[in-house]
């Protein structure tokens, strides 16, 4: 147990900068242009971890622990999400609930931190992503819950476990809708067009980006980084909840584990390249728009929800 729970963080680390690469690369495709290269995340994270921060005189130990907490607490979501096997490290210790906690936790201390340092700049992100997150979280845990009924358990290695028995089966009404609904939340989550943009510092358009401003070296990079592995975990909570296909079960061989983890890179790869057309075939909406679009997944996960009790009839 403790060897997988060590080699899924390592895992967890070393994929996430690759994947944002990855997702930076095709959009500069569909832009017509060359970018950076899928390798480019390792190489500025390594740049940042190299320098010293410049903090604010006005910060208080706020500014500095909210990184670690942050990042601690994506982290243990990471071990509760199945990503190549449904046995989990920490699966005894929460289940789905605790992810959409600690998720929170660390959106919590990234807000509060944006606030601590004194930057107008900062309240105005922390205070959007707050907007935000309070329609995000509900769709959230209606759109896994519309899953978790079916199954009759909310800890997610049990339900990629279930749900890849089923087969094509488990290719139901409510399926299909909590997936979209999902979908988009993950839009919100991980900061993407049309919700956010990562890749400007505008000062009508960012959210993520203006909670994150005054942080620069070293802390800069754990909160770029727990950002990554935040993105990567909710694509896999997309990737292993509804297609859990070629996951590996419990006391699966060494060659069965090889193969489910190369299962994953695929889905998760596939979910990427679907992030990055999307972002380049839409445009950045207006902040007061955005609940039209978040009213929409969280008005899907309750449909999700209802079509599992017809189609239950319970």
């Amino acid at each position: 147990m403790i060897i997988q729970l060590i080699f899924q963080i390592f895992l967890i680390i070393a994929i996430a900068p690759l994947l944002s690469g990855i997702i930076k690369k095709v959009k500069s495709f569909f832009q017509i242009r060359k970018g950076p290269g899928i390798l480019q995340p390792y190489h500025d994270l390594l740049k940042l971890i190299k320098k010293d921060s410049v903090v604010s005189e006005n910060a208080s130990w706020i500014f500095h622990a909210a990184p670690i907490i942050s990042f601690a607490a994506v982290l243990a979501a990471g071990l509760l999400i199945p990503i190549y096997i449904t046995q989990l490290p920490l699966g005894f210790a929460g289940d789905l609930i605790a992810v959409i906690y600690l998720f929170a936790l660390a959106r919590f201390f990234t807000a509060l931190a944006s606030l601590d340092a004194g930057s107008s700049f900062g309240g105005m992100g922390g205070s959007r992503e707050m907007f935000i997150a309070a329609l995000v979280e509900p769709a959230l845990m209606l759109s896994i819950f519309a899953v978790a009924l079916n199954v009759g358990s909310t800890n997610l290695g049990f339900i990629s476990q279930t749900v890849a028995g089923m087969g094509l089966d488990a290719m139901s009404p409510y399926q299909i809708l909590a997936f979209v609904a999902l979908f988009i939340i993950a839009l919100a989550e991980t900061g993407r067009i049309p919700v956010d943009n990562p890749a400007t510092h505008l000062e009508l358009t960012m959210i993520h980006e203006a909670m994150i401003l005054e942080y620069s070296g070293r802390q800069l990079a754990i909160v770029e980084l727990g950002a990554m592995i935040k993105q990567l975990l909710v694509f896999s909570l997309l990737a292993n909840i509804f297609f859990p296909w070629g996951i590996a079960s419990q006391g699966a061989g060494a060659s069965a584990l090889v193969l489910a983890l190369l299962i994953f890179m695929i889905k998760i790869l596939v979910i990427g390249i679907s992030m990055a057309v999307v972002e380049t075939s839409t445009a950045k909406w207006r902040l007061f728009r955005l609940p039209e679009l978040l009213s929409i997944s969280l008005m899907l996960s309750f449909l999700a929800l209802v079509s599992f009790i017809i189609v239950k009839g319970g």
